[in-house]
This record gives structure tokens, sequence and C-alpha cells, in this order.
């Protein structure tokens, strides 16, 4: 019968079952003995083989992290440097509100597939609204705190995403040889299926704007650059005057605005894409001199209250504009003009069909639609919409150009 060596460790009964060690080197570097633990022999000789596999290949950490400890690392230490400061706040609501409250006092070595896809199941089910608390915590309860269960169930996009969370923290853990795998990765979690959003017509779009232009609403020109552009909410919000060149029709879109944990910050955009200038088209143009019009009158009413943050578009007294009231002025905006209410982010859709109705040059059109060949600018162009919809938009911005004029 052959001996094992010396530090190769041993496999012997315990309790009710099996417990194996082994001897690894520290991060620190001192030398001491591990031990893992099963109810089955063959279990705890896998575990044993695992952990003899790590101790071969470096340090082995001695005491196994609780998973809500690592969270804690991983997000203070990984996300909010890497990440940008709403993304790394999501990452932590997920793992505040749905990963801790079940898997946060397993450690991570003894974390399993069977674990996770159990809490997986459970999050897709169970009510958030009575798990999170959340009517208890209102001043009057409505629903679940008066035994009366809403059934407020967490919808497929957010248990992919608190899956996804959880995944890469474990793959942090593989990268510092906490885990010898990731058991989040094994969990097939699909992918949800897009939901199809309600898009907005070229006449659509004509109706929302003509809309604000005749109601003298104070974000038309940024209603106008939302569709006619394709901007996002947030680059709209933090366009800053610098960065406009009215006189040269063109803008830097480099910032954008976003509320995070409460506050308003205004952050680079993400690509650098942002460093060429974007032409704006005419009626852009004729729109933002009327806003600059109408900013100086405003200042001069507003005073010693004027905030002066430099922005296009802010709040009555010159301070940044919260992404949330401008996304609540603009579905207000198209309850007015008549045309399906949409989330701001779908006017995306529509800049393309109202670049080619305003006769926009295809060249102008590819910077705005940020396409890398004109070949795909020329397919866009190749759309024919009606007539009476080119002669109502150009109409609209003639009338943009003869007002600004004054």
């Amino acid at each position: 019968m052959s001996r094992r060596a010396n530090g190769e460790g041993s496999i012997y009964p315990y309790r009710n079952g099996f417990a194996a060690h082994v001897w690894i080197t520290t991060p620190a570097g001192r030398r001491q003995r591990k031990s893992v633990y099963g109810k089955t022999r063959p279990e705890v000789h896998e575990k044993w083989l695992r952990l003899h596999e790590q101790a071969r290949r470096g340090p082995v950490v001695p005491v196994s992290p609780k998973l809500r400890d690592f969270l804690e690392q991983w997000l203070a230490e990984t996300v909010r440097p890497g990440l940008s400061p709403a993304t790394a706040s999501n990452y932590e609501m997920f793992s505040r509100l749905y990963i801790v409250p079940d898997l946060g006092d397993r450690k991570l070595e003894k974390l399993s597939v069977r674990d996770v896809q159990t809490w997986v199941d459970e999050v897709r089910v169970r009510c958030q609204c009575c798990f999170q608390g959340k009517d208890a915590a209102r001043p009057e309860p409505q629903c679940c705190a008066r035994g009366h269960c809403c059934r407020e169930v967490a919808s497929e996009w957010t248990v992919h995403q608190a899956w996804r969370v959880l995944r890469g923290a474990l793959t942090q853990a593989m990268r510092e040889e906490l885990v010898f795998r990731n058991v989040a990765a094994l969990v097939r979690v699909p992918v949800p299926r897009a939901k199809r959003s309600t898009v907005w017509s070229v006449d659509d779009a004509r109706r929302f704007l003509e809309s604000a232009r005749v109601a003298g609403d104070a974000m038309y020109a940024a209603y106008v650059l939302l569709l006619v552009l394709g901007l996002r909410r947030g680059e709209v919000l933090g366009l800053a005057w610098e960065d406009v060149e009215l006189e040269q029709g063109e803008a830097y879109i480099a910032w954008q605005v976003q509320r995070v944990d409460g506050q308003l910050l205004r952050r680079r955009t993400k690509t650098p894409s942002s460093d060429a200038p974007l032409p704006l088209p005419e009626i852009a143009v004729a729109a933002l001199r009327r806003h600059r019009a109408e900013e100086s009158r405003r200042r001069l009413a507003a005073g010693d209250m004027w905030g002066d943050c430099g922005l296009v578009f802010t709040t009555r007294l010159g301070d940044p504009l919260d992404p949330r009231n401008f996304h609540t002025a603009f579905k207000t905006r198209a309850r007015k003009a008549g045309v399906p209410i949409v989330p701001v982010h779908a006017t995306r859709g529509t800049c393309a069909s109202l670049l080619v109705s305003l006769d926009v040059h295809p060249r102008v059109a590819m910077a705005v639609l940020r396409h890398s060949r004109i070949s795909m600018t020329m397919e866009v162009y190749s759309q024919v919409s009606s007539q009476a919809t080119r002669e109502a938009l150009s109409q609209l911005g003639g009338r943009l150009g003869d007002s600004s004029a004054g």
C-alpha cells in the first residue's frame, strides 16, 4: 500500500461524514492546514483534489469570505473605479436587493450551482413588495402589509440582470483564485425578449414638434435635438453652450447628465466618437437660436438667483435639469400633441426618417447618424415618405427660421 507524500493531506471520518486536509501556503506566506468536509468519502475526495490543485498553483486563502463581504469589496475596488456611476449604482442595487438577502451568508467556496438555480427560481416567482417590505415602508400601507399581496414579481429583465451581477462578481472571485469555477455561469438564464415599443412616424414627430413650437414650450429646442439628431436624453441635458457653434452649425456631444444616488452628475459620454463635431441641420440651428434668446430673457428676470451652470437646457433659474422632470415634460407634451406616449429614448428610431423628410444632405445625415459608410445612409434615403409630410416639415423649418431671425 503506497503512502502519501508529506503535505499531500489525508481523508478521515469526521462527525456524520468525512473530512480531509491539505497543507497550503497563504497569501501572507504562512504554511498552514486547510480542511474540507462532506457526507461521503467520494464527495470529500473530489473537494480534496480541487484544494490540492489550488495549493499546487499558488497561495490559497485559508478562510473563504462570505458572499456579502466579497460583493462589498468587489463593488468598492472593481465596479466603482471601472464603470460609470450609473452602472455602478445599478450593480449595488441588484446586489443589495436581490443577491445578498438570499445568498449573502454563503461562503464563496461553498456556493453551488444548485444554490444559484434555487435563488433564480425563487426571485422569478416571489412578490418583491412583500420581500423588500415596500408596502410596509409606506406611511399608509396599501396592499401586502394589509394582507392583500399585490404579486409584484420581478420581470425577466430584472432576474437576468441580477444573475449577471452575480456572475460578474464570481468571475472576479475566480481571477483572485478564491473559487475554482463560476457556479453562476453554469446556470442557464435566458436573455429576455426585447419588448416591441411604439415608434413614432414622421407625421407623429411633425405634430409633436409643431405642438411644442406653437405653445412656446421651453424644451422645444431639446425636442428638436432628440428627434433630428437622435441624441439621448442625458446627452441633450449635458449639452453646454461652449460646445455649440451656431455660426458654423456644429455641436460637440461629449457630456451627459445622469441622476445617480439622488445626485445629478455631468460626466463624459461612453464613447470617444463625440470628439468630432456633429453637424446641425438648419431646423436645429434655428431652434437653438430661439432658445438662447429666451434664456437671455429668463436670465435677466432671475437676476442674482440665476444658477449659471453653462448648460443649454436648464430650470427656469438656470440650474441643471433633472432627467426625470424632462421625461415627465416630454410625456406631457406628447399627450397634448395627440401622439402616442413613448419613452424619450424611443425617439432615436425616428431620427433617420426625419432627416430624409427634411431634405438634409446625405453627407450631413451620415455624420448625424454616425454611419461608417455612405452606402448605409443611402439605404435610409431610399425610403420614400409622403409628399404632404415632407412639405409640412419644410414649412415647420421655414417658420422657425423666420421667427429666429428677429
